[in-house]
């Protein structure tokens, strides 16, 4: 199996290649999307290549392993290894550190393909890519190279804590301090929901640097970079969730933790700004996995209507079951367009309306996804709410992502404020 990195070195030779990369090569999240092309339909060859990498790799490596994965709720290192080994991690890391230096767009197309095999074996590696998200977009080059440049030399995963116990879609209620202490930041507090609290090498964390109760959000917390060593960092117990299960889920306590002010992210204050930066990245592979679960569950009730037989015929031929399946491939289709127009704009870098298609990419696929999962259990009728066919486990799985990276009603609140601000202006 070819590598990532051999796909994109044999792209490199194609005259197509650099007008595909686009000139914003030389910054993070690099742009497959140019706006004199306008919208895309087709995908480059390079883009089908690697597509094709991902989709074999879930085939080969991550569905015949995953129902077990599900029972045992066991990390999937061995997969995470194989995956790095392919190129398929990390694939967002710039150039001049030695990653590929890919968009948006580009890393969406691998996360719906994994997310077709196993949304827990997904968003233990998008977490990664999640926690990696500030570094990239707010990182200086030394912290760059350091801490980005760790994830490449070996497989090594990165983690996102921000959410708290009473803080989850209110990141000003987070109560996690930081206060200055020299030439370092004492951090005390506590995290939850944490994936891959268990297992990361570091963490982007955000804590509250003013104590002013009164201080806007944009100005009251600040960003670092933790070492998952680092004294005083203690990971809870795994928590047993009701689906994608083997991710890495916990609670972390921080007690009188000391972090160098070298690990501050842009400066002091920029929390925020950076935690809501990340989100326009990070959501767009969200919804694309939501898709990637929606298109599973419409394969596997397609196929089992094509088996099973009621009143003398299969059950595709009765129209209340045709139009299931055509509702699941309306919402899949709408929902793969809404995720591609979020990573297009997120990977022009020009456009303020970033979070608008972000999130409505997010909430339309997390909702389709929940709904196709629901119709998949449905058609297979008393053999879907049975563990020995796969459409349970995609019902569980599916109902997280309406709720983590911003629940569905954040997501209407986000666009509905969005939608305000361009009827004012």
């Amino acid at each position: 199996m070819a590598t990532l990195q051999q796909v994109i070195a044999r792209a490199v030779s194609r005259p197509t290649f650099n007008a595909i990369r686009g000139a914003a090569a030389s910054r993070n999240y690099s742009s497959a999307a140019t706006a004199a092309n306008g919208f895309q339909f087709e995908l480059s060859e390079t883009q089908k290549e690697y597509q094709e990498l991902a989709r074999k790799f879930t085939r080969d490596e991550i569905i015949p392993v995953a129902a077990e994965l599900d029972r045992t709720g066991e990390y999937p290192w061995d997969i995470l290894k194989k995956a790095w080994g392919l190129g398929l991690l990390n694939n967002h890391i710039p150039a001049d550190i030695g990653g590929l230096e890919m968009g948006v767009f580009d890393g969406c197309l691998i996360a719906e393909e994994f997310a077709y095999g196993c949304t827990g074996v997904k968003t233990a590696i998008e977490a990664s890519g999640l926690g990696q998200t500030p570094v990239l977009v707010a990182g200086n080059k030394e912290q760059q190279k350091k801490y980005l440049g760790r994830l490449l030399e070996e497989p090594l995963v990165a983690a996102y804590g921000v959410t708290e116990p009473g803080a989850g879609s209110d990141v000003n209620g987070i109560k996690t301090r930081a206060e200055k202490k020299g030439d370092e930041y004492v951090i005390n507090g506590q995290k939850m929901w944490i994936t891959n609290g268990g297992v990361a090498n570091w963490y982007f964390v955000l804590a509250r640097t003013n104590p002013d109760p009164k201080c806007p959000a944009s100005k009251a917390f600040t960003g670092f970079i933790v070492d998952r060593d680092t004294p005083g960092l203690t990971p809870g117990r795994k928590e047993k969730n009701m689906g994608q299960k083997c991710s890495d889920t916990r609670g972390i306590t921080f007690e009188d933790v000391r972090v160098p002010k070298e690990n501050v992210l842009m400066g002091e204050g920029a929390g925020f700004k950076i935690a809501m930066l990340t989100f326009d990245k990070t959501r767009p592979p969200v919804a694309a996995g939501a898709t990637g679960l929606a298109q599973r569950c419409l394969d596997e009730a397609a196929k089992y209507s094509l088996e099973r037989k009621a009143f003398g015929t299969q059950i595709v031929n009765h129209q209340a079951v045709a139009f299931m399946l055509a509702d699941m491939a309306i919402g899949i289709e709408t929902s793969r367009l809404a995720w591609m127009r979020a990573a297009w704009e997120a990977d022009l870098g020009t456009s303020k309306r970033v979070p608008y298609y972000a999130s409505i990419a997010k909430a339309l696929a997390a909702d389709v996804a929940n709904k196709c999962a629901t119709d998949a259990v449905q058609i297979f009728g008393g053999n879907g709410f049975n563990t020995e066919y796969p459409v349970e486990k995609l019902m569980r799985d599916a109902k997280i992502f309406q709720i983590y990276e911003g629940t569905a009603q954040i997501q209407r609140l986000i666009i509905s404020r969005n939608l305000m601000a361009s009827y004012a202006s």
